[in-house]
């Protein structure tokens, strides 16, 4: 008790925790955007069950990683290695030839691949004009669905909290800072999820710009996984941008039908 006070009392703890805040929420927008991707396939009626399902699944999933840091950093340890030609060593010269892996590596590689997997079949699915769509009548082929949609949410979930724990670790020691941050962070997700989803569903090119952001993401897991870590910073400004010129062209289209309904009236 007296630690937690101590820490209410220190401002470098309130700023860790606002930093940690907002990380964890920017981190939370990938998760969120593949939830309602995949929320949005279900009957209607399903959604938001689905939606509220999986965040309050994420929250029990990184509080209970969050008891267990001393083994989520021992996933960072290297387990296994790989020749590789790589560049030269830039302390002694010598061409690089081993490739390390860590658990943490092998989760990043599998969950980046589970991404671009998934993206790149629902972009298929709107492509196709051949593609079955709409919603299964039959009651097990519903549940199926819902069943699938939650355990492919969870699987997400396990990969994007190993990720963000990880990194709170590297940006604060203190237990309670990192668990308010993430309730915070998922209590911002469970606000923010259904007016996400319906916003993805009424417009069919943020769909596809949705799923140009997954596959983005799932490429930076990978290559996260193998060594080469590209700065978040940068995904989420091509993100960012991206949004904005889609938001542009959302306002030109709406211009577009006004001015053509005021010259047919």
């Amino acid at each position: 008790m007296d630690s937690i006070l101590a820490l209410l009392a220190d401002p470098a703890a309130w700023a860790a925790l606002i930093a940690l805040v907002v990380m964890e929420v920017v981190l939370g927008i990938d998760n969120l955007v593949f939830i309602s991707i995949l929320s949005n396939k279900l009957p209607e009626e399903q959604r938001s069950k689905a939606r509220k399902i999986g965040i309050s699944l994420a929250l029990i999933m990184r509080l209970a990683l969050l008891s267990t840091l001393a083994f989520l950093v021992g996933l960072t340890q290297p387990v296994f290695s790989l020749p590789f030609q790589g560049p030269p060593d830039p302390v002694s010269g010598h061409p690089m030839f081993e490739l390390n892996f860590s658990w943490r590596d092998l989760i990043l590689i599998a969950g980046g691949l589970f991404l671009v997997w998934k993206a790149t079949t629902e972009i298929h699915e709107k492509v196709d004009v051949n593609t079955t769509h709409g919603v299964l009548d039959a009651k097990g082929a519903v549940a199926a669905n819902f069943t699938s949609a939650i355990v492919q949410i969870l699987l997400l979930d396990l990969v994007f909290s190993i990720d963000s724990i990880l990194t709170a670790v590297g940006m604060t020691d203190h237990l309670p800072i990192m668990v308010v941050a993430v309730v915070i962070a998922v209590t911002v997700m469970l606000v923010a999820a259904d007016p996400l989803a319906e916003f993805i569903h009424d417009n069919p090119t943020v769909v596809m710009l949705a799923l140009g952001f997954l596959l983005m993401i799932g490429a930076t897991l990978i290559a996260d996984g193998f060594g080469f870590h590209v700065p978040k910073g940068y995904i989420y400004a091509a993100m960012a941008f991206s949004g904005l010129v889609e938001g542009l062209n959302m306002a030109a289209r709406r211009a577009t039908r006004k001015t053509g309904g005021g010259g047919h009236g």
